[in-house]
C-alpha cells in the first residue's frame, strides 16, 4: 500500500460514496470494522448538515478508539467538483477544517482542491472511466485513481477493467482503486491480482442495514441480475446504471432509455433539485447484483468478505506451488 493511513485497514477495500445511500451510521460501522467508509457531502441538504455529519463521524472514530485500543480505518467524503456545485468551496473548507483523512473527487480535478488538502496531510483520490480524465487528474497532483469500469454502479464507464488498469498504469504510479461489479471477498482478490491496490465496492453495500436505501431498492437487487442492469443517459443526461424495474415502474420505456438525452422528469423542479427526485425513485446498481441475495449488517458482511478474500488467497497460493 502506498499510503500508510490505509495501515489499519483489515481488507483492502474502500466502500463508495453512493448518493442518497452513505450516511454516518454506514461510515461509523465500515471504519471500525476495518475498511473506508465514504459517503458524499451533498446527501446532506446544506454545509451545515453535512459538517454536523463529519463530526459525528469522527466523534464516535474517537471514541471507539479510546474504548477498544483499535485503530479504526480512514473515512472519506465526495465531493462533486463542478461548476454545477455551488457548495464545493464551502464543503472544502469544512473538510480542511476538520482534516478529513481522504477527499474523493468527481466530475473535475482541481490542482487548488488538492493543494488545499495536501496541506492537512489528506490525500485525494478522483474516479475516471477514461485515460483522458486520468491523466488530468494526475497533472492536477492526486494521490489516487478510482477506475471506474464497464458494469460498475452509477456513472459507470464502459471499458474492461484489464483494458483499463493496463492503460492507467502505464503512466500513473499511485495508488489505483478499482470499481466494477465487486461484491464477494474472490473479487477483491481478482481486483488486487489484476493490479488494483484497492477494491472500490458500492452496490454491495447498498445492501447492508446501515445503509440508507430504501427496504424496495434492497430487495429488487436481491431479485435483479446482471442483464437488468440498464446503462442509459436517461436519467441523467450522463450515463450511468440504473435498475431495470425501477426504469419500468417510472414508465420509461425501453426506447426512452435507448435515447441520449435526458428525459424530462418534471420542469418544475430546479436542475440539482430534478435530479435528486430522479435518482431517489429511479435505482441505481451496478451488474454485481448477481452475487446479492441477502442484506447484512456491515461487520457481518465485513467478516463474510474477509474469510471469502482469504479463501481466494490461498487457492492462488496453490496455483504458485504448481505452476513456479
Amino acid at each position: 500500500m502506498k499510503n500508510s493511513i490505509f495501515n489499519s485497514l483489515q481488507l483492502p477495500v474502500v466502500a463508495a460514496p453512493m448518493f442518497l445511500i452513505s450516511g454516518p451510521q454506514m461510515v461509523i460501522e465500515c471504519c471500525k470494522n476495518g475498511i473506508v467508509g465514504t459517503f458524499p457531502a451533498l446527501n446532506q441538504r446544506s454545509s451545515e448538515g453535512f459538517e454536523a455529519w463529519v463530526v459525528e463521524i469522527k466523534t464516535a472514530l474517537a471514541a471507539f478508539e479510546e474504548e477498544t485500543g483499535k485503530k479504526a480505518a480512514p473515512f472519506g467524503v465526495n465531493l462533486i467538483v463542478h461548476p454545477t456545485n455551488p457548495r464545493v468551496r464551502e464543503d472544502l473548507e469544512i473538510c480542511v477544517k476538520h482534516q478529513v483523512p481522504l477527499i474523493i473527487t468527481s466530475l473535475g480535478a482541481v490542482p487548488d482542491l488538492v493543494a488545499a488538502v495536501h496541506s492537512y496531510g489528506g490525500l485525494v483520490f478522483h474516479d475516471i472511466i477514461k485515460k483522458r480524465h486520468a491523466e488530468k487528474a494526475t497533472e492536477a497532483g492526486v494521490d489516487g485513481l478510482i477506475l471506474v469500469a464497464a458494469g460498475a454502479g452509477g456513472h459507470a464507464g464502459t471499458l474492461h477493467p484489464l483494458a483499463l488498469i493496463n492503460e492507467i498504469k502505464s503512466f500513473f504510479n499511485k495508488t489505483i482503486l478499482l470499481s466494477g461489479c465487486i461484491s464477494t471477498g474472490n473479487d477483491i482478490a481478482s481486483a488486487l491480482q489484476m493490479g488494483a491496490d484497492l477494491a472500490y465496492m458500492g452496490t454491495r453495500f447498498i445492501n447492508v442495514e446501515e445503509s440508507m436505501a430504501d427496504a424496495a431498492y434492497k430487495e429488487m437487487i436481491i431479485n435483479s441480475k446482471a442483464e437488468d442492469i440498464i446503462y442509459t443517459a436517461a436519467v441523467s443526461g450522463v450515463n450511468a446504471s440504473f435498475l431495470r424495474p425501477s426504469l419500468e415502474a417510472m414508465g420509461i420505456t425501453e426506447a426512452q432509455w435507448k435515447q441520449t438525452k435526458k428525459i424530462d422528469l418534471g420542469h418544475e423542479l430546479e436542475a440539482a433539485q430534478a435530479e435528486a427526485k430522479a435518482w431517489k425513485t429511479i435505482w441505481s446498481a451496478g451488474q454485481g447484483v448477481t452475487s446479492i441475495h441477502d442484506i447484512k449488517p456491515i461487520a457481518e458482511l465485513i467478516a463474510q468478505l474477509k474469510n471469502e478474500f482469504i479463501s481466494a488467497l490461498q487457492k492462488q497460493q496453490t496455483y504458485l506451488d504448481k505452476y513456479r
